[in-house]
């Protein structure tokens, strides 16, 4: 199989991250035959709009990847709600397969009342933001969304803040935000999730 036949994956990563909290699961996708994009945001700290950080998404896009080429998206917590808004306002919807969210507050998290730049902003449950992003979530539809959550989430509050009424949300037993990128619960259930 050329590398032009594989299937492309397109990681997003959240607040505070790098594309290396991707490591493990990047290696288990390449594992299984796919071509691992990491898209690096910054600044990273939530100090510019989630629609700016959007474009750099879209833009990474358009350079990387040939033209009209299809892809999978997947966006960790912040990169979650990146994803969504180049999937919902940006055109993405025509070119991705399939978008997986882990651990994205998609109704936002208690936690972003304590944080005052723009992108904390957005994250506030009833934001001005996430109102107008779930106005029209059944958009989504078109690229089969599957939400991957946990209870045991201290980061997005309340954890089900996490889950879609569209699509498919699973609730996985793992300890922690982040261990749902490295778990190997969640690498089965993402690969499983982006089998073309």
């Amino acid at each position: 199989m050329t590398h032009n036949d594989r299937p492309v994956v397109v990681l997003v990563h959240g607040l505070w991250n790098t594309v290396n909290i991707f490591w493990r699961l990047r290696a288990y996708l390449e594992d299984r035959g796919w071509v691992v994009h990491g898209v690096g945001l910054m600044p990273n700290n939530g100090d510019i709009a989630i629609e700016q950080q959007a474009q750099q998404l879209k833009t990474f896009i358009e350079c990387t990847l040939q033209p009209q080429q299809p892809f999978y998206l997947l966006g960790f917590s912040m990169g979650g709600l990146v994803s969504r808004y180049y999937l919902q306002r940006m055109g993405g919807l025509q070119r991705v397969q399939r978008f997986i969210g882990v651990a994205v507050p998609h109704y936002g998290s208690t936690l972003a009342w304590f944080r005052w730049n723009i992108g904390g902003r957005q994250m506030r449950p009833g934001s001005a933001f996430l109102t107008d992003l779930n106005r029209d979530v059944e958009q989504l539809a078109a690229c089969r969304p599957l939400c991957l959550w946990t209870p045991y989430d201290l980061l997005v509050l309340p954890a089900h803040h996490c889950c879609l009424p569209i699509g498919t949300n699973k609730r996985l037993p793992i300890s922690s935000h982040n261990r749902l990128l490295w778990d190997e619960r969640s690498l089965v259930t993402i690969a499983e999730g982006l089998h073309p």
